[in-house]
């Protein structure tokens, strides 16, 4: 539904800003269990490259038949992420880290699935970057038990919770430094509600403020324009520009 795509691109958009990317140049970023492709489709509008990881084959199907801009990829995580050391300059999930918790098979053990995906994860991450894992944990056991094998595969950091008083809002952010120990990014809606109120405004702005600053309003013709041209670099087949490119049509009655 179009409610669960709204969460979906703003629980994107909030992994991507707690990355930290630098702002001068495009990264190659991994999205571990990116379904059909929605938080790619965010990671693309930003000037970023990007990967995609995940074990259904009929999710994939989906993004293809998306035309997502990002490279896909069908596996189990849990076997390892099978990548060269210092491939990625990030790595985002949105609310798929949790279901390594799950035995599906005999064969499966939880702490080890884990800690394969951690430890291959962390190599496979460039040093100094980080990755920022969106779950839904069933009960505190779960967060500790995936907490506690990033950091033994070598990781810091820990959790950023947004909206933590609320029981609608509030979502979890693991937070993952690699070879760097940083301070933890704040959770949104942890201080007082004028706080809260006067955080909502700023990041309103900054939405607005980013759209001046060198990128094109989304839908536009020139935002249009630049990613028929990001695809064409990328080998894909792109009808040609006309001067009806990104008209708008008129309603019709």
């Amino acid at each position: 539904s179009s409610r669960v795509v709204q969460i979906q691109s703003q629980m994107s958009e909030r992994a991507v800003e707690l990355l930290g990317l630098p702002e001068d140049r495009p990264c190659l970023l991994l999205d571990v269990g990116c379904g059909s492709g929605l938080s790619g489709d965010y990671i693309s509008e930003e000037g970023h490259y990007w990967i995609g990881m995940d074990i259904s084959s009929a999710m994939l199907d989906v993004a293809v038949e998306r035309e997502v801009e990002g490279d896909l990829l069908l596996a189990d995580v849990g076997h390892g992420i099978p990548f060269r050391p210092g491939t990625f300059d990030g790595c985002i999930s949105i609310s798929a880290v949790q279901w390594l918790c799950n035995a599906d098979k005999k064969s499966h053990s939880p702490p080890k699935r884990l800690y394969r995906f951690f430890s291959t994860l962390y190599t496979a991450l460039a040093r100094g970057s980080r990755a920022v894992l969106q779950l839904y944990p069933e009960n505190s056991e779960q967060l500790e038990l995936i907490t506690a094998q990033a950091m033994r595969a070598g990781f810091t950091g820990g959790m950023v919770v947004d909206y933590p008083n609320s029981a609608k809002a509030k979502k979890f952010f693991l937070c993952l430094f690699v070879g760097t120990c940083g301070p933890l990014p704040k959770g949104l809606g942890t201080e007082g509600a004028d706080e809260e109120l006067h955080q909502a405004k700023f990041t309103n702005e900054r939405t607005r403020f980013r759209n001046t600053k060198g990128k094109s309003v989304k839908k536009s013709r020139d935002w249009i324009l630049e990613k028929k041209e990001r695809r064409r670099r990328q080998g894909k087949e792109v009808r040609a520009d006309t001067k009806y490119t990104g008209r708008k049509r008129r309603p019709r009655f």
